[in-house]
């Protein structure tokens, strides 16, 4: 019988959001690989055995051959391929490996080849590899296009893309890159074709693995408030050309580093809740990191920008944030003080001038600032305006479609958590005068917000929500971690008191302050992990058993108000509950609804949990969240 690891959609290339490219099938010849919005963005592979053809990866009119293994770990997507007595290994492994930021940063892929005979007997052969020119190109028309090959450190290296270059000229969310250039590099012949790029080899039954590496020179990644910014490793004068070279002299160690991660992070996962949780730590790691770009400032420092996928498009969204970064806190807690620092940097400009904090800081990628709420409307493709460089008093937005309670919480907790977990506290301190402005919003607003946005806006306007007056205590119970002011800490103990009368320690608490519905509670999740000390454990005991009667075939309903869920806060409600049982009954419905959805998409956040279908949400960076049983 086959082994396969079935999930909606396979990751091939996981680098950014641009460089996003899986394949939405169950085996690998069903279909041609596509961009997680979409588009068919084709990478094929073709094996011949004594000068028969067949057809291992991709479409095309080849006959197809047998998939008897797929593999998807943390890092590495491998399959097993049988034609003709062969058996062909492939492995397609992303870096996404935060001990190395540099490499973490670099867009490129590791793919490796291997046959091994079946019958005994020798046969002669050949792998070909093609990667379609429309990975360079948005849109179904093809614009003129170049290319060429050369040499690369005695690598037989191509490259192609278009004619005329305009980097950052689009910003949209349903769109893929329209500049820069798609590398091959490797051992076998390596050339230009027609349309795109292709390697052919040879491989001996037993012999070592051919070894290719996939990359793209994206030009610049950001425009970050003005200056257009590379990725973290090209802050030193680094190029396209110096990244394929470090994976060229790295190979077989960067292979090992990605094993022994896919190794930790597995144990981790079945430490934590088992076999279920470790398919969604698989499925969701490569997913986070690819929904974000790491850059390096004007100043030098790092900034890691998430593009809310499939929901708007926007950059450096701070509820798309603060979801995430459990799988940051846990393994690399100085990021989260880089998903903060574009925040608070444009919070400090002059047409910043509310006494909330920000919701994001443009539409990637464009981090110009906030278009959320704005005033004026953009359509997909075209560009937002420079709103960091206006004057203050400009009225940009419209504060009905803020969330302030939501934002002055998220930027509060996240940074505490990061300090609390190692990232570095002077950013905090340097933006000291923001956080006192938001913590202050909170005291005076958060313990019974009115009518307002959440991070669940797709549910709109909800006034009293208990959720939401749960993030405003946290936040301010953060704050005084921050700080060291006791009095913060003594006022979100009382606000914590009021809150508590109010929904009772029974479980089943309510939606709202006035009793209506029920909601997971997953916002404290924090007085947990961080140990504040604001409720009971009573409370949590209680809370997270009433909601194992609520639970549908493919998980937790969010609230009383619909069907659907989001997967990343099932995980952080299960990290509230200290019963095992209760965990692996909440993770368990997760872990069914990625074998059986039919909706063939990146591992969407948002579905319906009686039908397992996607409403909305694809390749989010908050399934970074997945990661919260493990904090």
């Amino acid at each position: 019988m086959p082994c396969i690891d079935r999930l909606p959609a396979i990751p091939l290339l996981a680098s950014d959001p641009y460089l996003s490219i899986w394949m939405p099938a169950d085996t690998m010849t069903q279909t041609d690989a596509c961009h997680w919005s979409g588009p068919a963005k084709p990478i094929r592979g073709v094996l011949t055995v004594d000068g028969v053809a067949c057809r291992f990866l991709g479409a095309g009119p080849e006959p197809e051959a047998g998939l008897t293994e797929l593999k998807v770990t943390a890092t590495r997507t491998c399959f097993t391929s049988e034609f003709a007595g062969v058996r062909l290994e492939t492995c397609f492994a992303s870096p996404a490996l935060p001990q190395d930021l540099d490499l973490l940063s670099m867009p490129v892929t590791l793919v490796t080849l291997s046959a091994v005979s079946l019958d005994g007997a020798e046969h002669d052969v050949r792998v070909k590899l093609h990667l379609s020119d429309r990975l360079c190109y948005d849109g179904d028309i093809r614009p003129a296009m170049s290319g060429a090959s050369f040499v690369l450190n005695g690598k037989n290296t191509a490259w192609c893309g278009q004619t005329t270059q305009k980097p950052l000229s689009h910003s949209a969310d349903h769109s893929t890159i329209d500049w820069g250039y798609l590398y091959l590099s490797a051992d076998g012949e390596t050339t230009l074709v027609g349309d795109g790029l292709q390697t052919c080899c040879s491989l001996s039954a037993g012999g070592p693995a051919a070894q290719l590496i996939i990359a793209y020179d994206d030009i610049a990644s950001i425009n970050y408030f003005g200056d257009l910014c590379k990725p973290w490793y090209r802050r030193d004068g680094r190029q396209i050309t110096d990244a394929i070279r470090c994976v060229q002299e790295h190979f077989d160690t960067i292979l090992n580093d990605c094993t022994r991660l896919d190794a930790r992070l597995a144990e981790d996962a079945r430490s934590a809740a088992g076999e279920d949780y470790e398919r969604l730590v698989n499925a969701a790691w490569r997913h986070t990191f690819a929904a974000h770009k790491l850059i390096a400032t004007p100043a030098g420092e790092m900034a890691f920008l998430s593009k809310e996928n499939d929901s708007n498009g926007c950059i450096g969204t701070v509820d798309v944030s603060y979801p995430s970064i459990p799988i940051f806190l846990k393994y690399c807690p100085e990021l989260v003080n880089a998903l903060c620092r574009p925040v608070l940097e444009f919070a400090s400009m002059p047409v910043w001038t509310e006494d909330f904090a920000p919701h994001d800081v443009g539409r990637y990628p464009l981090a110009t600032g906030q278009v959320y709420a704005a005033r004026r409307h953009v359509g997909q493709g075209e560009c937002y305006p420079p709103y960091y460089l206006y004057p203050a008093g400009t009225d940009v937005w419209d504060v009905r479609y803020q969330m302030p309670v939501e934002e002055c919480g998220n930027m509060l907790i996240m940074l505490e958590a990061g300090r609390a977990f190692g990232a570095d506290p002077a950013l905090a301190k340097q933006y000291r005068s923001l956080l006192d402005t938001w913590v202050q919003y909170l005291v005076k607003y958060g313990e019974d917000p009115d009518e307002q946005l959440c991070t669940d806006d797709f549910a709109g306007h909800l006034a009293h929500n208990v959720n939401l007056a749960a993030k405003a205590i946290i936040g301010v119970a953060c704050y005084a971690r921050l700080t060291g002011e006791e009095s913060y800490a003594k006022q979100a103990k009382t606000m914590a008191e009021h809150l508590l009368e109010k929904i009772g320690d029974k479980g089943n608490t309510p939606l709202t302050l006035d009793g209506q519905g029920w909601s997971m509670k997953y916002n404290l999740l924090w007085d947990k992990v961080l140990g504040l000390g604001l409720m009971p454990e009573s409370f949590y005991a209680a809370e997270t058993a009433s909601y194992l009667p609520r639970i549908n075939t493919y998980g937790l309903p969010l609230d009383s108000r619909a069907d659907y869920t989001k997967s990343d806060w099932i995980c952080w409600t299960a990290r509230m509950a200290d019963d095992a049982a209760v965990r692996t009954a909440l993770i368990a419905p997760i872990a069914k609804e990625l074998r059986e959805t039919t909706s063939r998409v990146p591992f969407s956040d948002w579905y319906d949990t009686k039908t397992g279908r996607y409403v909305a949400f694809i390749a989010r960076s908050v399934q970074g969240g997945i990661f919260a049983l493990m904090l």
